[in-house]
């Protein structure tokens, strides 16, 4: 086990990726001699050069369209988006054909396209540069959305990603690029992360908090502030894959503890967390001592201004807070 930057284990995914399969080819907007806007192709241009990891014009209805097109011929693409607020330009690529070809085709095509980059306000890009749009892909059929918050698990779904045959968008997160965290060395065996699969970040006994990217850091510190401040035992639960959606996970957890506090950094209305509180409602509603909460960002369009975004974003204290009121 290795101590790495979130980014480097990203890398590292890449480049293990491309030396298992000769279809594996990274293409975005300066991905190859520039080694990416956020650093995570770093290297991988010198390593594997032109054919491997390709430059693409900024024009992501374009790049985007072609990696669909080389998905369904055999090339399994990985497309990074420098903010995966651009995705509005290319939605048709990534919804009607990338999300839909497969089942039309009655299973003979497949797309095993990856589509990754940030999807995550907190750096004061202003409003078109920080959605989440993790619940929008969610919900249509054919599509797969994980999001992972620490760099074991950023290198262990894009793995997995990469070698499933349906589209499958990552949502990583600006801010945990320059994290640290426990990798598994490859001399240890290959590092898979099943889509799918959620995680308990931390056991507890007394509330649910369940979230994902990011916001699993609000949670456990919150979780930590709860324990030492008010004796509260709270358990998180890391989503890690919204869809699919590890539905046993979160509701064996919400048995278990008889209350739940969702964490998210969507936009509250038709937010990944509306989708959990009513999987919450429908299979695990006896078992609630308390009304289902939600920590989100605050309903408006992103704020420039960083000191108000740090607070329009989910934070440790607002969780504590909206925890305390169901407690």
């Amino acid at each position: 086990m290795r101590e790495l930057l979130y980014r480097h284990a990203l890398c590292e995914a890449l480049d293990e990726e491309l030396a298992r399969d000769e279809n594996v080819v990274i293409m975005g907007e300066e991905v190859a001699q520039y080694n990416g806007a956020y650093k995570v192709t770093e290297g991988l241009w010198d390593k594997w050069g032109n054919k491997r990891v390709v430059d693409t014009p900024i024009s992501e209805a374009g790049f985007i369209g072609m990696g669909v097109g080389a998905s369904m011929l055999g090339i399994r693409p990985v497309m990074e988006l420098m903010f995966w607020s651009f995705h509005s330009v290319a939605f048709d690529q990534l919804v009607n054909n990338a999300g839909c070809i497969r089942y039309m085709a009655g299973g003979l095509i497949n797309v095993p396209i990856v589509v990754r980059g940030p999807a995550n306000g907190g750096t004061s890009v202003g409003a078109t540069h920080s959605h989440c749009p993790e619940g929008l892909f969610a919900a249509f059929p054919g599509l797969k959305v994980c999001a992972p918050a620490t760099p074991a698990d950023a290198k262990g779904l894009m793995k997995a990603a990469i070698r499933d045959n349906d589209p499958v968008f990552v949502m990583e997160n600006t801010k945990l690029y320059g994290t640290r965290g426990p990798v598994p060395d490859p001399a240890e065996g290959e590092h898979l992360v099943p889509l799918g699969r959620a995680d308990i970040k931390r056991e507890g006994s007394d509330i649910t908090l369940i979230a994902h990217g990011r916001s699993v850091l609000h949670a456990l510190e919150a979780a930590g502030t709860l324990a030492s401040d008010h004796s509260i035992s709270a358990e998180v639960v890391d989503l890690r894959s919204i869809r699919p959606l590890d539905q046993e996970a979160i509701i064996n957890s919400v048995i278990k503890t008889s209350r739940a506090v969702l964490v998210d950094e969507s936009k509250p209305f038709n937010g990944v967390s509306s989708q959990i509180a009513a999987l919450i409602q429908e299979h695990a509603f006896d078992h609630l001592d308390a009304p289902v909460k939600r920590v989100c960002s605050i309903d408006a369009p992103s704020i420039y201004s960083p000191h108000i975004e740090d607070e329009q974003l989910p934070n440790a204290r607002r969780v504590v807070e909206q925890v305390l009121t169901i407690a």
